[in-house]
């Protein structure tokens, strides 16, 4: 059964730093492409970054490129997001999953996974 467990969350003034850790089991991280999500408070769910299977190209939503940086230790079966510079409206509860397409975004952001980061003074 295909399992993800996200954590590292927390409160984090602005400017400060988080990594973000999601462990996978029932497939293996290497060979899908996979993605981190988010969800703000009122506001639907979006993609955040990406990391293209085999240690692939990744790729960012404009308003977090070169502040997170998405990777992956295949050893252990886990995806990270490091987020640098964080900002308030990096507020969000944070998932992680193999990429979908913009269609089937709903299906990620649901009630009882993630890992909520709020970023304030």
């Amino acid at each position: 059964q295909r399992q993800l467990v996200e954590s590292g969350g927390g409160w984090v003034q602005p400017g400060g730093s988080l990594r973000l850790s999601c462990k996978v089991s029932g497939f293996t991280l290497r060979w899908n492409d996979m993605g981190w999500y988010r969800q703000a408070p009122g506001r639907e769910c979006e993609f955040v970054a990406g990391l293209t299977q085999e240690d692939g190209p990744t790729d960012y939503t404009d308003s977090v490129k070169g502040r997170f940086t998405i990777s992956s230790d295949n050893a252990k079966n886990t995806l990270y997001l490091q987020m640098d510079s964080l900002k308030p409206e990096d507020t969000a509860v944070y998932y992680c999953n193999p990429r979908v397409l913009s269609t089937q975004i709903l299906t990620v952001c649901v009630p009882g996974r993630g890992t909520l980061v709020t970023v304030s003074s």
